[in-house]
């Protein structure tokens, strides 16, 4: 697995969250940098984007050498990164997670508009699968955010209709004792569901999830199945992640929870 992401210092998130999911699933991890972040589990207070060649270049190294099976695509932060890695990837044959890092857990926007609609013409194209929350759904659909798991099925579908081959939309901004996601492909909705766990933990989620899939694509498992061994994995680390802390914030999710069990 390549995963093409911003890097989080304190290690919840980010290309460390993504190489430490690889790395737990049995999956060996490859990484290009997009940005380096200042942040801990309290917040992120600085960016620092890689200059669009470099990280192109990054790429293009690791695809000419490793056999890589599967990309997982999460920060890109400017117009210039997205494209050099569309540009990137669409001469590459290999299958493409994209977890569309655009809306902080606060509600807050992180790209501008012009981010948005080049990841929606250039990358939602070449997505394998596409894996945003409620909220980033809602900025890439243009449309009200999702508040139910029908409205979730609705945006997924919207999202096929803008080129991904699936879109998995993620309910952990509804309410409700469960955590329901959909997944819309070309044999139509599947639902996933998982009890909600009260933790304060839930730094690096979205990396998470979408890492894992990308491992179990890697592995061979079917989409549908992928999806479903993520969350499987993500709920393990969100329940033991409760019990531990890391940081004075939102601390991370337990990546290792499965070797201490």
């Amino acid at each position: 697995m390549l995963t093409i992401a911003g890097s989080d210092p304190s290690g919840g998130a980010g290309i460390q969250a993504d190489l430490k999911t690889a790395t737990a699933l049995g999956v060996y991890g490859a990484a290009a940098l997009t940005a380096l972040t200042v942040q801990n589990t309290r917040g992120v207070f600085g960016i620092h984007p890689v200059p669009a060649a470099f990280v192109a270049e990054q790429v293009r190294a690791v695809l000419d050498d490793l056999d890589v099976s599967v990309v997982k695509i999460g920060m890109l932060g400017t117009v210039e990164i997205v494209l050099a890695v569309a540009d990137v990837l669409h001469a590459a044959d290999v299958p493409v997670v994209l977890d569309p890092v655009m809306v902080a857990t606060s509600g807050d926007t992180l790209v501008g508009e012009d981010v948005v609609d080049t990841i929606r013409t250039t990358l939602l194209p070449l997505a394998a699968v596409v894996t945003p929350n409620v909220p980033e759904a809602a900025v890439l659909t243009g449309t009200a955010p999702a508040t139910d798991p029908h409205g979730l099925a609705t945006a997924g579908r919207a999202l096929r209709a803008a080129g991904a081959a699936a879109a998995l939309v993620k309910g952990g901004h509804l309410e409700g004792p469960e955590s329901i996601d959909v997944l819309v492909d070309a044999e139509g909705a599947c639902t996933y569901r998982a009890p909600r766990i009260d933790s304060p933990n839930t730094h690096g989620t979205g990396c998470t999830l979408g890492s894992a899939i990308a491992s179990g694509l890697a592995l061979g498992l079917p989409l549908r199945e992928a999806v479903g061994e993520a969350k499987d994995y993500l709920t393990g680390a969100l329940r033991s992640g409760a019990e531990h802390s890391v940081g004075r914030g939102h601390g991370p999710v337990d990546h290792l929870w499965r070797s201490r069990g």
